[in-house]
């Protein structure tokens, strides 16, 4: 690795081989600081965005000021894929992303974001888990695949659909492209719904949907409303096709480099934010909902004739030709948890 250069976002930097850029030591009162960097996609203002920054200050917290973390939002370092590689080669030392992408570093975990797989919140905040048998056997896979360790994952919310049209079930969804994250799973779940899936970074959303590239998107409201979506999009349909979480990850080698204490410290600033940060999200889907018909749109759930059924059928039918014999024991891994 000493001979590969990266360079990322508008703010790039460069570096020399795995865990040189993520970790740098400082001095601060007569001994060594660990200054760790955390490149995201997300906005601040946003949950998933703010959660970064609740981490950072609460490992400054934990670690007694013996780590510090620079947070760089918004795409500042590079794309989802190119923060997934990031951490891998070490470029930087956290960042967070959908299982889905994650999957793209070792196929396996994008099975956590395939929809309609969760029976609630509570049942996917248990598979998330890191402790629990099904995340820890994908963590030492994607450890060993890729350097890279999963130190938490918050509740990212439901994943739900807009669009400029009133979309009632898949066959209104037939010629219509929709955003979908760059990574099969995401594809399948925009395809299932009956749209034409076009793949595009989150860092280029607004602009395609300004200037009608996709004519919708999917997401939580928390997202749709901090991006204001609603100034380019007409109509919400309560899908909640999938339930996320969002994944923070860490360089395994910068992992294995810190002292016992540092890594207790870690992850107690790990369990503390995907706590404030699940029950952040949890306590305002209903009110940024609310928000969004107050910002104009319209939003359409099953009282008002969505047919979650259809989209539900739809979509699980695309999911098992796709996946079905590749997933169908981590799926069933997963129903078990209780």
């Amino acid at each position: 690795m000493t001979n590969r250069r990266l360079q990322f976002g508008r703010r790039g930097f460069m570096a020399l081989g795995a865990g040189a850029a993520a970790m740098t030591m400082l001095p601060r009162r007569g001994f060594a600081q660990t200054s760790l960097r955390y490149g995201h996609n997300n906005e601040p203002a946003s949950v998933a965005g703010a959660q970064a920054d609740w981490f950072a200050e609460a490992l400054g917290q934990t670690s007694g000021g013996d780590i510090e973390v620079q947070v760089f939002p918004a795409s500042q370092l590079g794309k989802l894929q190119e923060l997934a590689e990031a951490v891998s080669l070490g470029t930087i030392a956290f960042s967070h992303n959908t299982a889905g992408a994650l999957g793209s570093l070792y196929e396996p975990f994008a099975a956590l974001d395939t929809p309609y797989l969760y029976r609630d919140i509570d049942h996917l905040m248990k598979v998330t888990d890191v402790d629990s048998p099904v995340m820890q056997e994908l963590n030492e896979g994607l450890i060993a695949a890729a350097n890279v360790r999963v130190i938490y994952a918050h509740y990212f919310g439901k994943r739900n659909l807009t669009c400029n049209k009133a979309v009632m079930s898949p066959a209104d969804l037939d010629g219509v492209k929709i955003r979908a994250v760059p990574f099969p799973i995401y594809t399948a779940a925009v395809e299932g719904m009956g749209a034409v899936a076009v793949p595009v970074d989150w860092s280029e959303v607004p602009t395609a949907l300004a200037t009608g590239v996709v004519q919708g998107q999917e997401n939580p409201v928390n997202v749709v409303l901090n991006v204001k979506l609603y100034e380019v999009q007409s109509h919400l349909m309560l899908t909640g096709h999938m339930s996320n979480a969002e994944v923070v990850v860490m360089n395994e080698d910068v992992w294995q480099g810190l002292p016992d204490a540092q890594k207790d410290a870690v992850r107690e600033a790990a369990l503390q934010t995907r706590e404030k940060a699940t029950k952040a999200i949890q306590d305002n889907e209903e009110a940024e909902t609310q928000a969004l018909r107050d910002a104009g749109m319209t939003v359409i759930g099953p009282d008002e004739g969505l047919q979650i059924d259809a989209f539900r059928e739809a979509v699980s039918k695309v999911v098992e030709e796709r996946f079905g014999s590749q997933y169908g024991d981590l799926y069933a891994k997963i129903d078990a948890i209780s």
